[in-house]
């Protein structure tokens, strides 16, 4: 944090899910203002002025067919093109608005705002290091625009590039102290960094000089929920919402973190209504489902009716939403028909834990930069409904209290977790810990969820607990440190891929007295399946429901840190439960 802390928060304030400050490219209409001004061709000077003037008033359309008359004469118009890659972008078409780029660029390569422009939309794309040789060209061509240090800091920023997203945000607040953008990214990359409690200040201050600016608000909404204030995330994200100046895609993007918001305070039923957000062609991490049914909605009868149902977003969510499959088999009756797709590795546990259901697998294929989702095994037949999984939560759990008490609706293969039972008493006595510690998927927006490993140090001290490892990926350095440092032995199970061979992981952790570990896909595995399982996560996570437990889990429970990057007093307080379970007067 010695970066951030060389930025003294502004006096004039008191101390008190994926950001959007992403990129700024200035006002589009002024930037096309200075080159319209030098534009040769008058004959389409009008149209193009119409067009931008439209753009400006968020009439896209019109726009788009004001500049498609100039194409028609001209094609070769760069500005043209650059107004129809903006049109694109605002109206959420990425893949639209890539080419238009692309083209434009080509037409006039030496154009800094073009390059600014098309860095931004790689930003969006999760190009990160194209977009930042796009930025640092930006900024060779125009060092005065605060634009440039700003977009610089947002690529270095998602490459996990704190320092040097910092060591770019500190001068420029420092020659441009009055720009609220460089200090809404100065709190983006602060909170990802795990400053979250500093990065509200930032935010504050970007308010203070521009209380209009949506995406601060926006960013300071998900601070505040990160920090267990649903309420104020809730007000913060809907005044966002009602900015007329925000992009369609970050509308999209708002509107799903809104839903999420809603179900952190436990608004299930509005929350889950809203969470069809995530489904919105504009969003910019929408997956498409390939299907020609019609979908199922809240209000279709469901009893006699045939389903197919589509696993969703990540490994550890298709798990979790899993909780409602058993409420959708006992509303399609004995003679509906429920058709799952799910990810790969979890089919065979799938298929043992709902023989009354067909289970497959999904593929999902990278289409023109966009996710589609199909299930191939169901190819060529038709159903009355299909829906994403998720979405049934807006008829089975729209309150706290539809969640059944069933300790578990997962079930491990029964011989191989005798086998793991008596492969585990050869450890000796004590109780059997199932050990997590991190996710694969590293972003800067996640990797502040999960804390260092040697942070764990008290909990690995606990006396007559045997740790197991569940760690899938390379953990041999971790495991090395707990050996040699820390003098505590975690045992890696011997045959099973911990990261593929999901039925094994699941028999192995139904054996177990217990697994502990941030919410990735395993911990939700062994939850599922009825093994106490105790998450380490923030209180704001919204699988919590706004209850401060996780009801999809009856045998869950719940440590959360204080804050961000305050990982003493929630491992100590892991330490002294599991010190408890493990007495032998336990």
């Amino acid at each position: 944090m010695a970066h951030a802390q060389a930025l003294s928060a502004p006096d004039a304030r008191p101390l008190p899910v994926r950001t959007l400050d992403a990129t700024a490219g200035g006002d589009p209409i002024e930037k096309l203002k200075r080159a319209l001004a030098e534009l040769k061709a008058q004959a389409v000077l009008p149209l193009l002025t119409a067009a931008m003037q439209a753009l400006n008033a968020g009439q896209i359309e019109d726009a788009l067919k004001l500049t498609g008359q100039v194409l028609e004469a001209d094609p070769d118009c760069g500005l043209a093109w650059h107004v129809v890659a903006l049109c694109r972008e605002h109206g959420g078409d990425l893949n639209g608005a890539l080419n238009a780029y692309e083209t434009a660029l080509k037409l006039d390569p030496k154009d800094a705002d073009l390059a600014n422009d098309l860095g931004r939309l790689a930003m969006q794309m999760g190009l990160y290091e194209v977009a930042e040789q796009l930025f640092r060209h930006f900024m060779a061509e125009r060092p005065e625009a605060v634009d440039g240090p700003n977009n610089l800091a947002c690529a270095l920023r998602d490459q996990l590039r704190y320092g040097d997203a910092l060591d770019v945000l500190r001068p420029a607040i420092e020659a441009s102290p009055q720009s609220a953008l460089l200090w809404n990214t100065l709190g983006a990359t602060v909170a990802e960094q795990g400053g979250t409690d500093q990065s509200v200040v930032f935010f504050d201050e970007a308010l203070r000089l521009d209380p209009a600016f949506a995406k601060a608000r926006y960013n300071r909404a998900n601070v505040r929920l990160s920090l267990g204030d649903a309420a104020g995330a809730l007000e913060d994200c809907e005044t966002a919402l009602q900015s007329p100046v925000v992009s369609e895609s970050e509308r999209a993007m708002m509107s799903f973190a809104r839903s999420t918001m809603l179900v952190a305070s436990g608004q299930l039923g509005a929350g889950w209504d809203a969470y069809q957000a995530r489904l919105e062609p504009r969003h910019v991490d929408v997956t498409h489902f390939a299907a020609d049914d019609p979908a199922w909605t809240p209000e279709a009868p469901l009893e006699g009716r045939s389903l197919l149902v589509f696993g969703e977003q990540g490994l550890g969510d298709e798990v979790l939403f899993a909780n409602l499959i058993a409420d959708v088999l006992e509303a399609l009756g004995p003679g509906g028909r429920l058709t799952l797709a799910v990810e790969r590795r979890l089919v065979p546990l799938f298929r043992r834990s709902f023989p009354q259901a067909e289970v497959g697998s999904h593929a999902t294929y990278r289409v023109e930069h966009q996710s589609v989702r199909t299930a191939p095994f169901a190819r060529g037949r038709s159903f009355d409904f299909w829906a994403p999984m998720a979405s049934l939560l807006q008829r089975f759990r729209r309150e706290v209290d539809d969640f059944p008490s069933r300790p578990a609706y997962l079930r491990a293969n029964p011989a191989q977790v005798d086998y793991w039972r008596e492969t585990l008493a050869d450890r000796g006595d004590g109780l059997k810990v199932g050990l997590l510690w991190k996710s694969l998927k590293v972003s800067s927006q996640r990797s502040r969820f999960y804390s260092p490993f040697a942070e764990w140090a008290p909990v690995l001290a606990t006396p007559g607990a045997h740790f197991i490892n569940l760690q899938y990926g390379d953990c041999s350095e971790e495991i090395a440190y707990a050996r040699d440092i820390l003098g505590a032995d975690i045992w890696t199970p011997p045959g099973p891929d911990l990261k593929d061979d999901l039925d094994e992981v699941a028999a192995m952790a139904s054996a177990l007295d217990l697994v502990v570990g941030p919410a990735n896909a395993t911990i939700n595995l062994a939850a599922a399946c009825g093994t106490p399982s105790w998450f380490v996560c923030p209180p704001g996570g919204w699988p919590m429901l706004g209850t401060g437990r996780y009801p999809w889990y009856p045998r869950a429970r719940v440590f959360s840190p204080p804050g961000f990057n305050c990982w003493a007093p929630v491992m100590a307080q892991l330490a002294d439960a599991l010190r408890q379970d493990a007495s032998p007067m336990s």
